[in-house]
């Protein structure tokens, strides 16, 4: 049964294991474009805080009797809503992101004190959810989430090299000295497959000027 201590538990070690992914990385890695599909890992925090704010108004609206109509569409339509909350984020300023990434999971974790056992994990608690216990909503929408973005993070810190950083190692090719330059990775690459049929990130807005693909 799905009870408020597990998805405090879950939810946790999925941040943690975000939080350690990019803890060596500089300001300019962090807003760097290309970490995910075209979005920069500053992108997708934004992202992440939007989706826990939108489950946090969910909440709030099945408190109130409604139905959590955004947060029902958004989970039907990730690649749409992701590609709004991009629009969304740009311009923002780093401190801002990781102040609002900070908060929106601290006020989705007070929330979630307000369901009981039974209100998170009967699927036919809330009619208005579908036959979906709402358990299993917060953890599509939250960790599940969250979770599939981590081998991304992780390759593109294990990969990333500031695009001004000179290596200075000289390689002889053909009498010549050449200097092997170290570059950012690809930004227009990201692997693997996802659970919701499109690459992170690849949200096909073809007027944007950040769009690398």
């Amino acid at each position: 049964m799905t009870t408020h201590e597990d998805l405090l538990d879950r939810l946790d070690e999925t941040r943690e294991r975000l939080l350690v992914a990019i803890e060596p990385l500089s300001d300019a890695a962090l807003l760097a474009p290309g970490a995910i599909g075209r979005w920069s890992i500053a992108d997708l925090l934004s992202i992440l805080t939007a989706w826990d704010a939108e489950v946090v108004t969910g909440l709030l609206r099945l408190k109130q009797g409604k139905t959590p109509d955004k947060l029902l569409d958004a989970v039907r339509n990730p690649d749409a809503y992701n590609a709004g909350r991009y629009q969304d984020a740009q311009g923002r300023d780093l401190d801002v992101i990781f102040e609002d990434f900070q908060g929106a999971r601290l006020h989705l974790e007070d929330w979630l004190g307000e369901f009981s056992a039974k209100a998170l994990a009967d699927p036919q608690h809330y009619k208005s959810l579908g036959g979906v216990a709402l358990g299993r909503l917060i953890a599509q929408a939250t960790y599940e989430n969250e979770a599939r973005y981590l081998p991304f993070l992780q390759s593109f810190a294990e990969r990333w090299q500031p695009p001004a950083a000179m290596d200075q190692e000289i390689i002889t090719l053909a009498g010549i000295d050449v200097l092997d330059i170290g570059l950012a990775p690809d930004s227009g690459q990201s692997n693997g497959d996802t659970p919701w049929g499109h690459e992170p990130g690849d949200d096909e807005d073809e007027d944007d000027p950040r769009n690398l693909a």
